[in-house]
Parts: structure tokens; sequence; C-alpha cells
């Protein structure tokens, strides 16, 4: 495996009895990347982590970490600069914040007088010495992203990491990681929490039934996907059907709406062609465009997917 990628996987394969979890995944991401796995419940994401990890072995295929593959004597070094947070975190409700980190620190080798920090940068200096029993899931969550940071690590393995978070909570997050990336940390992040991360990754890959669907940037994947785009065409006065027809004439479907506002969708490879149309209405005093969503390219994906399966039974003749 010649590359550059910090995390690599080749044809990696997972089973559990005759259920294939992880099915053939090829992957590379880069150092310094912020990147992001997504997919439905069962998708293989969280199995692909705790390959990565060392937890679990392949069946088949290949998985380097850093250059080198995730079991053995050697990695035990390498995991020192790995750091995990679960989807699940669970502590031991009688210790204090600040002693649950020291015992984690203990454990991974890393300096004990860098835990009160760590606490202060997650927000929860001011509970340090209060037991984790009286701590709610958005405090949980904090002290296992502390959990997380401990010894700096290289790569950041956070599986929901925004789990129980406020608002001021999820944007501290994001902060911090910016700040990780910009050390150098390579983070690789699942969510369920599409509308959050689709601005903050360099990267994603979508996960269907063990596979990888999709992989690039987000805007990439809108491309790929080419899912139409919104516009909103704010109007002062009449010409209503004026914008409708012009609207139509560019290919633009449900076209809605009448004086004041009108909606539709257009070919991402015709928007130019509407604007261009729409731009020399006096009327025409706003045009708003909506890209697709992360969600938006989601379903799409898994509807395109679905369209290609039934039409491959189909021609089996098993449908």
């Amino acid at each position: 495996m010649a590359s550059a990628a910090i995390i690599e996987t080749r044809q990696t394969v997972k089973r559990f009895g005759e259920i294939r979890a992880v099915d053939g995944v090829d992957l590379a991401v880069e150092k310094g990347e912020i990147f992001g796995l997504i997919g439905h419940n069962g998708a293989g994401k969280s199995t692909l982590f705790k390959m990565m990890l060392g937890l679990l072995s392949p069946t088949s295929g290949e998985i380097r970490i850093d250059g080198r593959p995730p079991a053995g004597e050697a990695f035990r070094q390498i995991r020192r600069s790995i750091g995990y947070l679960p989807e699940n975190v669970a502590f031991y409700d009688h210790l204090t914040g600040l002693e649950t980190l020291r015992f984690f620190a203990d454990l991974k080798g890393a300096d004990r007088n860098a835990c009160l920090p760590l606490l202060d940068k997650v927000g929860l200096c001011h509970a340090a010495r209060r037991r984790v029993h009286g701590y709610s899931k958005g405090m949980r969550q904090r002290l296992g992203f502390a959990q997380a940071m401990l010894g700096n690590p290289k790569i950041l393995f956070l599986d929901e990491p925004t789990t129980g978070l406020d608002p001021e909570g999820i944007r501290d997050f994001y902060r911090i990681l910016d700040a990780m990336r910009t050390q150098g940390t390579t983070v690789i992040l699942t969510s369920h929490i599409l509308a959050e991360i689709q601005e903050r990754v360099d990267r994603l890959a979508i996960m269907k039934m063990g596979r990888i669907d999709a992989l690039g940037t987000m805007q990439s994947l809108r491309e790929r996907a080419d899912i139409p785009l919104r516009l909103q065409i704010d109007l002062r006065g009449g010409d209503a059907d004026t914008v409708r027809r012009l609207l139509r004439q560019a290919g633009a479907t449900e076209v809605n709406g009448g004086d004041g506002m009108i909606s539709a969708r257009c070919a991402r490879q015709r928007k130019m062609e509407a604007l261009r149309a729409l731009a020399s209405l006096p009327a025409v005093v706003d045009i708003q465009i909506r890209e697709p969503t992360l969600e938006d390219v989601f379903l799409g994906y898994g509807q395109e997917n679905a369209g290609g399966r039934m039409e491959s039974a189909e021609k089996e003749g098993r449908l």
C-alpha cells in the first residue's frame, strides 16, 4: 500500500457468520482531514471504526493506520497517538470528572497534568471535582471528548460525537476540531445529524449495506447526484406570468407561486440560462439559490441505488 494516506483500507471485509457487515471497502483519509462517514443504522460504520482501531480483525482485505496494520506489538505505540470517542460513552459514576480523566491518562500513558486544562477546554472545569453520576448527557459527552484528546492524538475517531450537546456545545466542539486540524490532527467522524456536518467536513463517504456508495467533497457529491437546485424569486409588482414562462422555458419544474414570490426546481446545468433570463426583468428584486443539502444528497443516492437494484432484479427475473 504505497500511499500518503494516514488511514487506508483496501478491499476490507468483515463477516459475522453469513452477514457481511463491511463488504470490500476501499478508503483513504489524508493527514489533517476532517472526514465524515455517514449511513443508515447497520450500514457498517461502527464496525469499520472498530477494525481501524484494532478492536476487531478484518475477515479479509487490508487496513493501515499511520503506515501499520492495526494489530500486534508494533501497533501499540501508534495506538497511543489515537483518540476514540464511542457512540455510547460509559464512565465510573463514583469518580469525579478529573479522576476519570486521570484514570484514562494513566491507561494511555498521557501526562496527568494535561487533564485539568482539557476539562477547561471542553467547558467542564467548573465540574472537575463533581462525581460523574451527577453529570448530564451533554456533560458526559464533553468528558468523553476530553478523554479522546488525551495525549495530543494524531488521529481522532469520533462516533456520533455531538450526541446530547446543546448548540453552544456543538459550536465549541467544532471550533476545537478546527484548531486540532490546523495542528495536523486527522479526524474521522460519523453523525446522523447531516445538516450539522455538511459544511464542516473536508470530504465524506456514504456507506450502505457495508459498502462505500459515494465518496468526495460535499460539492462533488452534489454534482454527481445531479439533484435540481431550488430557486426562489422575489418580485415587486407584476410580471409573475412572465417569470413562470421563462422558468419553464429554461426547463424548470415545480414552478409555484404568484405575485410577490415564485419558487421552482432547476437542473444545475441550466441554472445560468434561468438566471440570465430572469435578471433582465425589472420586477425581479432577488433570486435565492438553494443547493441540495447533505440530507438531499444522501437520500438521492439511496433512491438511485434502490432503483438500480430493482432494475437488476427485474432483468434477472427475481421480481
